[in-house]
């Protein structure tokens, strides 16, 4: 477990309802609740702190307060996550309560408690500005499919990475593991203010990945190994899996 305190710790989560594969993507009903209900769920579930819903239309808004959780209305201008992130951290904490921000994407509804638990564990150093998950890739198909994003990292335990590089290539050469990213972010406060600040990379602009701007930038990322990935709905056959994952849960 992480020794940060629970009162330092905001988990927000970004929904946003422009999505061109599952229209109304937030509210698509998993076993009787929206699909961003299940995701506050489990974020309740993982019992790290403060849980707020960032959203930018007025229905998914008032699903996710008749569920009980807080929430907050952003913009719908965001050219990103991580600026909606930062948007609604102004909004919930103008007092900067909060030191660490975990970032669950609003479209994983079964992801576990724990995995969101382990995304802390890396901020434990000092010197680490960012935190993510990684899991050692198993099927031979992802290690070469452009949609599977890697993590090149140095080992610096048998849990964790240190990141070099993000890529969509087959990487690193040579005979050894390769590593699947799973896209939570858990940042120091001053670290996600000062990366909204920046603008896009070279390398970010050419691999499709926001998180490349912060390497570029000398910006330290750990990601911590864990054994699950969780699963990212973004197509009719995506939420059927969900459906079937969660099925029996009552909340």
């Amino acid at each position: 477990m992480t020794s940060l305190a629970s009162d330092k710790v905001l988990v927000l989560i970004p929904a946003r309802m422009a999505s061109t594969r599952l229209p109304d993507k937030p509210l698509a009903d998993i076993n009787g609740l929206p699909m961003i209900v299940q995701v506050a769920n489990r974020a309740r579930e993982a019992d790290v702190g403060r849980v707020v819903v960032a959203v930018d239309d007025q229905r998914v808004f008032d699903v996710v307060k008749a569920a009980g959780f807080e929430v907050v209305m952003t913009r719908a201008d965001h050219q990103s996550g991580s600026d909606r992130i930062f948007e609604a951290v102004q909004l919930v904490d103008p007092t900067g309560q909060a030191e660490i921000i975990i970032n669950v994407q609003g479209d994983l509804p079964t992801i576990e408690a724990e995995v969101v638990r382990a995304s802390l564990r890396p901020l434990e150093d000092p010197n680490v500005d960012i935190a993510t998950l990684t899991v050692e890739i198993s099927d031979e198909h992802e290690k070469t499919s452009p949609h599977v994003v890697k993590i090149v990292g140095s080992p610096i335990s048998d849990t964790r990475l240190k990141a070099l590089y993000f890529t969509r290539a087959t990487a690193p050469y040579g005979e050894g593991p390769l590593y699947h990213h799973i896209g939570l972010y858990t940042y120091r406060r001053a670290a996600l203010e000062r990366f909204v600040s920046m603008k896009p990379s070279v390398l970010e602009s050419r691999e499709k990945l926001e998180q490349l701007r912060a390497l570029e930038a000398g910006m330290r990322i750990d990601a911590e190994i864990v054994h699950s990935i969780p699963l990212g709905v973004d197509t009719p056959a995506d939420l059927e899996k969900a459906r079937a994952l969660l099925a029996g849960r009552t909340k």
